[in-house]
């Protein structure tokens, strides 16, 4: 299918903001994508248009029983000027993934790949040019047939939107402080944990506050049944460095399948590093925190990249990391990773796109 383009002329567009205040997800691009769907019909449709609201009406099944799944990535604005992708056809594929977890009609992988280049050409100018600003790419699908019966809707909405963004978190590349609750949890095995759908960051926003609350500024995840093995932080997947061995749980239907996650194995391990993904308990990484041997722990997520932290909260006690500082491993991948999106490092993997 022709991607249909209804362009705003130059004269009706927005004024740029100011990249020194840009913040995460403050500020939206002159235009969106948008494909619609009906059930004998199939996906159809597809269009650029102004960015605008999207009539809904009060039955829309998505208010009701949260049929909306999302993906999250970069365009970024390289060294040389040039505008490169990180991976979208990985976030494409996952978003069919969740897709098919929520009884939601996969999407064509190549045309929805293409929404997503053609978008960022639209909207090039949009693309921040500062240190460590970026744009952030919003594709998602939601149900918009008005029915009240549960059971999968019949018509849905493919929409793509896009914000300058800044760094994620405000303490930028500095350790961050989590806590890690045994009283919440996000999501049990054989529940929508390992699809990125909207419902998910719903049942984690209590935990959130409640750690914020506190002057902490991410909530670490354990297992539903026993709340005893680590599963993920709230925006990121979680990686420790035991002694020299660097380990993340494993993916067991109840976390995400993160993209950085997986850049960061591929990285490490082409590094000869050893890294094994397997379960890991809160108790076995606070042991070996007081034995000193917990050297380093981080999280990795499209957001922030990598993010190290310096403390974990557990049971009203801090157990600092590194003495609170960042570690020699997540700096290395945070400027790999961020070197290789930017257009300074060498992509051995493939993982870019030039727009």
């Amino acid at each position: 299918m022709e991607i249909a383009k209804q362009c705003l002329p130059d004269s009706n567009r927005k004024s740029l903001p100011d990249e020194s205040q840009l913040g995460f997800g403050m500020h939206f691009t002159d235009h969106m994508f948008l494909m619609d769907y009906e059930h004998g019909k199939g996906w159809h449709d597809p269009r650029i248009v102004p960015y605008g609201p999207v009539m809904l009406e009060p039955a829309a099944a998505c208010l009701h029983y949260a049929q909306a799944i999302f993906e999250g990535l970069k365009a970024y604005r390289g060294i040389d000027g040039k505008i490169r992708l990180f991976r979208a056809g990985d976030n494409v594929k996952r978003l069919n993934r969740s897709a098919v977890r929520m009884c939601i009609p996969k999407v064509d992988e190549d045309l929805a790949h293409r929404a997503i280049c053609e978008l960022v050409t639209v909207d090039k100018r949009w693309v921040p040019s500062s240190n460590g600003t970026s744009l952030y790419i919003r594709p998602f699908i939601f149900a918009n047939e008005p029915f009240l019966g549960v059971r999968p809707a019949k018509k849905y909405i493919f929409c793509i939107i896009a914000s300058p963004v800044a760094a994620y978190y405000k303490e930028g590349f500095s350790p961050v402080k989590i806590y890690v609750t045994d009283k919440y949890v996000r999501a049990a095995r054989g529940g929508t944990g390992e699809a990125k759908a909207a419902a998910n960051y719903a049942a984690s926003l209590m935990a959130s506050e409640e750690a914020k609350a506190c002057g902490f500024t991410q909530v670490l995840w354990l297992d539903a049944a026993e709340r005893r093995y680590i599963e993920e932080v709230g925006t990121m997947n979680i990686f420790f460095v035991f002694d020299d061995i660097l380990v993340t749980p494993a993916l067991s239907g109840s976390i995400l399948a993160g993209i950085t996650r997986d850049s960061t194995i591929k990285l490490a391990s082409g590094w000869g590093m050893n890294v094994q993904e397997r379960q890991v308990t809160i108790d076995e990484a606070i042991e070996l925190s007081q034995q000193g041997r917990l050297k380093e722990c981080f999280g990795t997520g499209t957001a922030a990249v990598v993010s190290p932290v310096g403390s974990l909260h557990y049971k009203d006690k801090d157990y600092i990391i590194n003495g609170s500082k960042t570690g020699e491993l997540a700096r290395r991948l945070f400027d790999e990773l961020t070197g290789i999106q930017y257009g300074a490092c060498p992509d051995h993997h493939g993982w870019i796109e030039t727009i």
